[in-house]
């Protein structure tokens, strides 16, 4: 089996890449990233040294793609993944979509051509917000519960259990969840009309150790390496309780669904599925503050009550399709999860300072 990762010096590429080398010893694996990232080279050096053929290229850049080898599949675990991405200053709208559209557009023709299979890693922010926005959430514990007493008061694919695939993506999803919507459309038509298999995984917050920490994306990580830190934090929306709840999924629980995705060989339309943590991984950032509290003492958390345009309440998505047709299961618990961040933040106390490239 040959496998091209793209992002692969990023976390989930990194975990994932590094995975497979040492379960799938005679997978040849090879990777490309352009680097940009502050800590990237950090998981290169780890990469290249488990035997992970590690490129320098942007899949933005046509010209990038001449010197990749053939391969069986294509992973692409790239992007630019926050919901902000495009509107916060930091990126320019046209950025998001080079990186997220231009660059699926750059690997399916990369597969038409080399006949490989094409797994995309999702999000859940293709969801259409007006109706996750409004959705109707109680306050318990110090976080916002979806209210399920009248099911037909519920958006359709939206139960207790969560968000599901049959959930609409229609517009307003952000420009991010836009440039997703639009990667999933066009892998699928490329599949079907080349005749090679596509996969479309949406997956919830994904989380573990060595995520780079920024707020607006890894927010598990984010949160704990700052407090560790005693760096700002800030509840922003909702009031400024910080009530608001994703569920968190470790890449690694993603791992084996990707290899039997990995063993297809011919396109079928019916492709999406979600991954995530489900109801048992979700968690408010309050409730992440106390735990946070209870292993390293208190720490001030400021309050912004204006919402944000693209901010929803509650957001977990439901697996159910994945565990029935991928058995998908969730093998780490958000404990563990918060445990192996929160030891890997004791022990690099300069990660923060990484993740912004000022180290």
């Amino acid at each position: 089996m040959k496998i091209l990762i793209t992002g692969i010096c990023g976390f989930v590429g990194s975990t994932l890449a590094l995975y497979w080398r040492e379960n799938h010893p005679d997978w040849q694996i090879t990777g490309i990233d352009n680097l940009i990232r502050p800590g990237s080279d950090r998981n290169r050096a780890a990469l290249v040294k488990a035997g992970v053929t590690v490129l320098h290229g942007d899949i933005r850049v046509a010209s990038d793609f001449e010197a990749l080898p053939a391969v069986d599949w294509v992973v692409d675990a790239a992007a630019n993944p926050s919901v902000l991405a495009g509107v916060d200053g930091t990126t320019s709208s046209r950025q998001v979509m080079e990186h997220n559209l231009q660059g699926t557009l750059q690997l399916l023709e990369y597969c038409k051509c080399h006949r490989a299979g094409f797994i995309l890693l999702s999000t859940s922010r293709v969801y259409s917000i007006p109706g996750l926005a409004g959705l109707p959430v109680l306050e318990k514990n110090h976080a916002f519960h979806l209210q399920t007493g009248n099911p037909a008061s519920l958006p359709h694919g939206i139960t207790a259990s969560g968000v599901s695939e049959a959930y609409s993506t229609a517009a307003p999803v952000s420009l991010y969840g836009a440039s997703k919507v639009a990667s999933e459309a066009l892998a699928i038509e490329y599949g079907l009309t080349f005749g090679f298999p596509v996969w479309i995984n949406r997956c919830g917050v994904l989380a573990g150790a060595g995520q780079f920490g920024h707020a607006q994306q890894g927010i598990f990580s984010y949160w704990l390496h700052a407090w560790k830190q005693r760096q700002p934090l800030k509840y922003i929306g909702f009031g400024g309780s910080g009530y608001q709840v994703r569920d968190c999924l470790h890449p690694l629980d993603l791992a084996p669904v990707l290899a039997q995705q990995l063993s297809t060989t011919q396109p079928e339309a019916d492709c999406i599925a979600n991954f995530s943590g489900g109801t048992a991984n979700a968690c408010s950032l309050a409730q992440l503050s106390a735990w946070c509290a209870e292993r390293w003492g208190k720490h001030e958390v400021t309050s912004e009550t204006a919402d944000r345009p693209f901010d929803i309440p509650w957001m977990v998505l439901d697996a159910s399709k994945a565990e029935t047709r991928w058995n998908f299961k969730v093998e780490r618990p958000l404990q563990k999860i918060l445990e192996e961040i929160a030891r890997f933040a004791e022990q690099q106390p300069d990660w923060l300072k990484i993740s912004k490239g000022l180290l």
